[in-house]
């Protein structure tokens, strides 16, 4: 999807990223990454659902960029990341993999937001090892782990068969889409949003929905039929909240309360009254609070960790062996160098035979006191 189609003003308008780049998947697939933001800033990586692209994610770019590093990739086949023959969710995990092995430092921790397909490909890469070392928490907004068709209300009948069957053939139609009328946009609010969703919050998400190419609208439809995730969503032991539109069709609210009962470090549920599947759209504000909630409590907090942790075990390192018997009353002053911070220093008082050694940080500034003290 090229930015002209999307909408080219105001909040739901595509952000320019401060740089992009390629990540190649496993398969050999090329996808489409941008970086806003500062490159020190607490990270964020944000991916988006089935016929959607980076340009879902305007309206929490644009808010987010300012302090935190915001990492947006185009699903395969979908914006500018060209279609592939591979359409499973094991290749949504690679991809998601290749992302964070292309944007974050080893062992950097990260803040994962996934939109309905993309809380999907959280689900397929809770188990894999990338996704693990860089994975501080996760947002999950409006998905489901399974039954999706059978549980979806986009065709106002009662459950059973003959709804699934409709749905079906609805969601997984070839049918091109067409531009975007009035009459499109009435459509798509129907089933995709809340009654109460602007004019504008409408036509951004069309304009992203129309621009998704049918055949890959169609090939990943069929995968969304069959998905079964739901051991993914046991395997996501990390903590993880939850955001659902109360007035979602595609994804009712019965996903969302299954994910809470399922997930082992479940923080949270948030639902929001008279608000569809578009959450991250129709929702800006509340989407994008609870992300900066995540990421200050769970990826800033492990970065001051982190520092701390590292000081405190040079500055233990920069005690010296001390054996035998020293003499009362002698006191052994250090300097810190190294990666602790400026004016660090270690002052050390030692008295009779030496024992044990105790190292604390006294502050993220880095100032690192040693008492060696004497042994029973």
């Amino acid at each position: 999807m090229s930015r002209s189609a999307s909408v080219a003003s105001g909040p739901y308008a595509p952000p320019a990223p401060s740089r992009e780049l390629t990540a190649v998947s496993a398969d050999g697939a090329r996808l489409h990454v941008e970086v806003h933001g500062p490159d020190d800033a607490p990270p964020v990586v944000l991916s988006h659902g089935w016929t959607c692209s980076t340009a879902f994610w305007a309206a929490q770019i644009r808010d987010l960029a300012a302090d935190h590093r915001v990492i947006a990739y185009d699903q395969r086949g979908h914006g500018r990341s060209p279609a592939s023959p591979a359409c499973t969710t094991e290749a949504l995990a690679d991809d998601l993999e290749a992302v964070l092995g292309d944007t974050l430092a080893p062992g950097e921790k990260a803040l994962i937001v996934g939109h309905s397909m993309g809380g999907m490909t959280v689900m397929a890469a809770a188990s894999r090892p990338r996704f693990r070392e860089h994975a501080a928490a996760v947002l999950l907004c409006s998905t489901g782990s399974s039954r999706l068709v059978a549980q979806s209300r986009v065709v106002p009948l009662r459950a059973g068969r003959v709804r699934t069957w409709i749905t079906g053939r609805i969601l997984g139609s070839r049918a091109p889409l067409g531009p975007v009328t009035p009459v499109a946009q009435r459509i798509l609010k129907y089933a995709t949003m809340g009654a109460g969703s602007e004019p504008h919050m409408v036509e951004a998400c069309a304009r992203i929905v129309h621009a998704c190419p049918r055949a890959v609208r169609h090939a990943w439809a069929a995968v969304l039929a069959a998905l079964d995730l739901d051991h993914g969503v046991r395997e996501l032991d990390i903590p993880t909240a939850v955001v659902h539109g109360a007035s979602d069709r595609l994804t009712p609210p019965v996903h969302a309360h299954a994910l809470v009962a399922a997930l082992p470090q479940c923080i949270g549920l948030t639902e929001l009254p008279g608000v569809g599947h578009m959450t991250p759209i129709e929702a800006p504000g509340p989407v994008t609070g609870r992300i900066r909630e995540l990421v200050t409590t769970y990826v800033t907090t492990d970065v001051a960790t982190d520092v701390a942790t590292d000081t405190t075990a040079e500055a233990a390192g920069a005690v010296p062996e001390v054996t035998g018997a020293v003499p009362e009353a002698t006191h052994i002053t250090l300097e810190v160098t190294g990666t602790v911070p400026e004016a660090a220093g270690i002052t050390a008082e030692v008295t009779g035979t030496t024992a044990e050694v105790t190292a604390t940080t006294a502050d993220i500034a880095g100032v690192a006191s040693a008492r060696i003290k004497e042994g029973a």
